[in-house]
C-alpha cells in the first residue's frame, strides 16, 4: 500500500500580510493575502488573479449572476512587501535568548507583526 504524502512546505506568510507579486501577469501589484493554503503551497491575494465566475441559483430565492472572485496564486510567485524597505524582501525566522520567535526581514532584519 503507497501512502499519499502531502508537499506541506514551511510556508512563512501569513494572513494579513502585504505582498508583492514578481513574476506573472500580476507583476508588480500588491496585495493583502486573504487565505494561506498550505497543502496545495499556494495564497489568495485580495485584488490579484481575479476570476470571472458566472453562478447559476442553485436555490429557489438566491440570485444568479457574475461574480468577481480570487484565484489562488503559487508562493513562489510572491514576496513579503517590507515597508521600511519598500520592496518585497524574504521572511526569516530569529529565535530570541528566551525561546520566542519572531518573523524578521532578511534585508533590515526589522520585526514583522
Amino acid at each position: 500500500m503507497i501512502k499519499k504524502i502531502k508537499n506541506e512546505s514551511k510556508i512563512k506568510l501569513r494572513a494579513g500580510d502585504t505582498v508583492i507579486v514578481n513574476s506573472g501577469t500580476e507583476k508588480g501589484k500588491k496585495g493583502k493575502i486573504i487565505k494561506v493554503l498550505k497543502a496545495d503551497n499556494k495564497v489568495v491575494v485580495q485584488g490579484i488573479n481575479v476570476r470571472t465566475r458566472h453562478v447559476k441559483p442553485r436555490k429557489q430565492g438566491q440570485e444568479s449572476g457574475i461574480l468577481k472572485i480570487e484565484a489562488p496564486v503559487n508562493v513562489s510567485k510572491v514576496n513579503y512587501f517590507c515597508e521600511k524597505c519598500s520592496k518585497g524582501v524574504k521572511v526569516g525566522v530569529e529565535v530570541s535568548a528566551d525561546g520566542k520567535r519572531t518573523r524578521v526581514c532578511r534585508k533590515c532584519h526589522t520585526e514583522i507583526k
